[in-house]
């Protein structure tokens, strides 16, 4: 039998670190699973349908990143990567909810 050949482009880094999903009337706590220079892959605390483009924080880097999901299965989905922007210090008005997100968050 012959393992499957891994289609990424990038190489991914498992993290394993706290964050939340936010886009127009949702916030939801979920887990960074692993990224890569293009995406990453979150296991949401529960499972419910994301919309097409959301806001994820990462809690421990200050960052929010900006992405579109592309797949979804069950509580689990993976996002390619649009920008990423700190939340700490001034934000743009685009970013305003993701900084309270992420000051609610981080407990600061």
């Amino acid at each position: 039998m012959t393992t499957p050949q891994d289609r990424r482009f990038e190489p991914r880094s498992t993290i394993n670190t706290r964050g939340v999903v936010i886009a127009p009337g949702l916030e939801l706590t979920c887990l960074i699973v692993d990224h890569s220079a293009t995406g990453l892959r979150l296991r949401l605390d529960r499972n419910i349908a994301l919309p097409d483009q959301v806001q994820v924080i990462d809690i421990g880097r200050g960052l929010a990143i900006e992405a579109d999901v592309v797949w979804r299965k069950g509580q689990e989905a993976g996002l390619k990567q649009r920008d990423q922007s700190s939340l700490r210090g001034l934000v743009p008005s685009r970013l305003a909810a993701a900084r309270d997100a992420f000051l609610r968050a981080s407990g600061r």
